[in-house]
């Protein structure tokens, strides 16, 4: 949503936000948003480009048969897995969790997630949480996740992507392994920076999912 801060008119502009800010509101009230079929998504949009699942694999670096399974839902994709589709398919990673396409983008945009919402996507390593999905076009995507891997053979395969990425832990213990160092352990309140083109996994120490707060961005 885009507001101007014209200092005459504040007031009035104001007013009118708060009015937006309701509508919104009831809209969602009266028409709660569903699961998106992410397989169906991803079939569709490949369809759209009229892509076939080998061209798909060699844009995205997915290999044909675990983007078959994707598509037809037999296989849950990382959040590591969906940039790699995204980025190679052209389209942003919300793109693929949601039904809405991407808009003319505004000067002056905002979006707010309240505690408990965003747009969730959960593997069998982390429940993710999509934060501000309805800002379409970012430079950024922050995640909220909960890491509940505890080792990284409980990972198909390590993480490998064109992003940076930054990483707040909130809670808990989580670890970071990498094919380049040695397991690194962050504790609640430590934070890192690095790149994703080297393979890596993250997995939770203790009794406690780690909970994060990771932002990334493609190169």
């Amino acid at each position: 949503m885009s507001e101007a801060s014209l200092k005459d008119q504040g007031e009035l502009i104001q007013d009118v936000i708060r009015r937006i800010d309701v509508g919104a509101r009831r809209s969602e009230l009266d028409h709660p948003a569903e699961d998106v079929n992410i397989g169906a998504r991803l079939n569709q949009i490949r369809k759209d480009r009229q892509m076939t699942l080998q061209e798909a694999s060699r844009a995205t670096g997915v290999s044909a048969s675990a983007f078959s399974k994707i598509e037809r839902n037999e296989l849950s994709p990382t959040i590591s897995t969906l940039q790699r589709i995204a980025q190679g398919l052209g389209v942003e990673l919300v793109a693929l969790l949601s039904e809405q396409e991407s808009g003319v983008v505004n000067y002056g945009r905002r979006s707010v997630s309240r505690a408990g919402e965003g747009n969730p996507h959960k593997t069998i390593t982390c429940n993710n949480t999509l934060l501000c999905p309805d800002l379409r076009n970012k430079r950024i995507t922050p995640i909220l996740t909960r890491v509940t891997a505890r080792s990284p053979e409980d990972y198909r395969s390590w993480a490998k992507s064109e992003a940076e990425i930054f990483l707040m832990v909130l809670e808990g213990t989580l670890v970071v392994h990498s094919r380049l160092y040695e397991p690194l352990t962050l504790n609640a309140g430590d934070s890192m920076y690095y790149d994703a083109n080297s393979e890596h996994v993250w997995t939770s120490v203790g009794p406690e999912d780690a909970k994060v707060l990771w932002v990334l961005t493609v190169t």
